[in-house]
């Protein structure tokens, strides 16, 4: 699959490779697939199956993110060698099926809000995710490749669509321990969502 959607990057195993060594040597990270391209189910199977294995040997990904492919101006897409993306409920199954699989090693799933949107993040958090993601000041790469969701999101915002979803916010850094809320920006602090 890396070798139809980017080519020019490492393969499956050399990325497996860096995220274990980067686990063995104390340091977290998170992982995700992007879906709905030139991928079929079978891929995103494996892909589960794949990061779970890993989560098993090493115990490092604090979080798995399905990102949902933003096909319109996305260059594959445009060459005609892709689907415009995952459907709606494609999506939603993605996060939902995400839960079940990988719930108990990697208990953190996030829906992308820039992705899904604000209507349909919330529907992921009613169907397995436990986190919404950030403010994000400054995304790029979503919106370049056509997303319509937006750039910037209020914590205000994020906050009522959490609790009309009947959970609780709670903001969190990077490693998903818990901050005070709305703390004030301190660049030596870890980057923070809510969760």
């Amino acid at each position: 699959m890396r070798e139809i959607i980017c080519p020019d990057k490492i393969n499956t195993e050399q990325w497996l490779g860096v995220l274990e060594t980067a686990h063995g040597l104390g340091l977290p990270t998170t992982a995700t697939i992007m879906f709905g391209h030139v991928d079929r189910y079978h891929h995103w199977a494996v892909h589960l199956q794949r990061l779970l294995e890993l989560q098993r040997r090493t115990g490092g990904i604090t979080e798995f993110v399905p990102l949902p492919f933003v096909a319109d101006e996305a260059p594959i897409y445009r060459r005609g060698q892709a689907r415009r993306g995952p459907t709606f409920r494609e999506a939603v199954l993605m996060h939902a099926v995400a839960r079940l699989v990988l719930g108990r090693d990697i208990p953190n799933i996030q829906t992308s809000w820039v992705k899904m949107g604000l209507e349909g993040a919330a529907f992921c958090l009613r169907a397995g995710c436990n986190d919404l993601g950030g403010t994000l000041m400054n995304e790029s790469i979503t919106r370049a490749a056509g997303a319509r969701h937006g750039q910037e999101m209020k914590p205000e915002i994020l906050e009522e669509t959490i609790i009309a979803c009947g959970r609780e916010p709670r903001q969190r850094n990077t490693l998903y321990e818990p901050v005070a809320a709305r703390d004030d920006f301190d660049s030596d602090r870890p980057i923070r969502g809510y969760g």
